[in-house]
């Protein structure tokens, strides 16, 4: 059986995200491991995986739901690499800021391009 997400552009790229956060979050001081660390994972983890959820759904409606919430996850995830880099603990921003910019316009392209087609 074919997984559609696995075909999307914004899913792939949400994907190497998730990867990013991981690797850079390996990085933050133990004190962190239950608090920013665990958070930012969440959050990065949830991206990708509300897009696959969403596509596997019966209406465009409840996809554009999941779409939101995979939106929703990521302006969180923003939020999270600020406070990260406010308390020094990663030099990485830019290069996270860029991803999250780029997942950011795929996913918003894609709930565009969604309601255009819902429209009756």
């Amino acid at each position: 059986m074919r997984r559609k997400h696995r075909d999307l552009l914004v899913w792939q790229h949400a994907i190497a995200l998730v990867t990013a956060v991981y690797r850079i979050t390996a990085t933050f001081p133990d004190s962190e491991r239950f608090g920013l660390t665990a958070q930012m994972r969440r959050a990065a983890v949830s991206m990708p995986s509300n897009i696959a959820e969403g596509v596997a759904r019966n209406t465009t409606r409840e996809y554009l739901h999941f779409l939101g919430i995979a939106r929703g996850s990521l302006s969180e995830l923003d939020t999270q690499f600020v406070i990260a880099a406010e308390l020094a603990y990663t030099d990485q921003i830019a290069v996270i800021e860029a991803a999250i910019s780029d997942v950011f316009g795929l996913l918003n392209g894609l709930i565009n391009s969604l309601k255009r087609v819902d429209k009756p």
